[in-house]
């Protein structure tokens, strides 16, 4: 399996302390994306003109030449018991804090039999599993993964399914219809609402989130509302891409607008979080 980073302590990445797995490769195209290198399923070379030194060690040869990390590879090939012996080094703190691991991306379940084996090896490791997703995906890999995870952080980004289309490439119609299916089937699962200004903080989006939500049959309620921000422009510089080529108007929402989107959220009955 490709993985691009593995991070450890983590605390926005579900419950307690976690272990997150970023595998690499993802269907979607969001404008706003904080991972880009995630997009691609294939390792790349991200270059750091700012740590480049002209040194000639790196010409004809790999990134790994390059003595000041200029050039760095996005992306290694990793077999599952490696991947398992790697993760199990943090495996004190994350049962202490009722943490676990985390799998995330891009999108994890775009890679279903990896993804699959790595959370049934954690299973019989006895340690907390989550995905965090876009749900982009067939019902029969959800219904699969689901039954090999605890919880699953569901990203929900835009209710118009045109706007959708426009800011990430792809319909959200079997997103929704997946966010339903997991809470029919009793799935734990956090929703995740990135705020974008210009693109979802309106009240007719935030509206129609909360009518869409209120619909489910989900017993957690949890809605995490998560600012914009654009870390992802730098690593667009770095892959030699160009971040939001189409100029869309995005920035931070104001502290005005968290507060009318958790306060929405919070008169309709759903527990809102800023961050997490």
């Amino acid at each position: 399996m490709i993985i691009f980073d593995i991070k450890r302590y983590a605390i926005n990445d579900g419950p307690g302390i976690r272990t997150t797995i970023f595998f690499k490769g993802c269907p979607l195209r969001c404008v706003w994306c904080h991972n880009p290198e995630s997009w691609s399923t294939e390792p790349q070379i991200l270059f750091n003109k700012n740590k480049c030194i002209h040194c000639p060690k790196c010409v004809g040869k790999n990134a790994d030449e390059c003595p000041t990390t200029a050039r760095e590879i996005c992306g290694r090939e990793w077999t599952l018991p490696n991947l398992i012996k790697e993760i199990e080094k943090e495996r004190d703190i994350m049962e202490d804090s009722g943490g676990g691991v985390t799998l995330c991306g891009g999108e994890p379940l775009m890679h279903f039999e990896d993804a699959l084996a790595l959370l049934k090896e954690l299973g019989k490791h006895g340690l907390h599993r989550c995905v965090d997703t876009t749900l982009y995906a067939k019902p029969e890999v959800i219904k699969e993964i689901a039954a090999n995870c605890e919880i699953f952080l569901v990203d929900l980004k835009l209710m118009d399914d045109e706007k959708h289309k426009q800011y990430t490439g792809v319909s959200n119609k079997i997103i929704l219809e997946n966010i339903r299916m997991l809470a029919e089937m009793g799935a734990d699962f956090f929703i995740r609402i990135p705020l974008i200004e210009g693109v979802n903080t309106d009240e007719t989006n935030i509206h129609d989130s909360i009518e869409f939500l209120k619909t489910l049959p989900w017993e957690r309620k949890t809605v995490n509302l998560l600012p914009y921000h654009d870390v992802g422009k730098d690593k667009h510089i770095r892959m030699g891409s160009q971040y939001n080529p189409k100029g869309y108007e995005m920035k931070a929402p104001s502290d005005e607008t968290l507060d009318r989107c958790k306060q929405a959220l919070t008169q309709a009955g759903f527990t809102a979080i800023i961050g997490g």
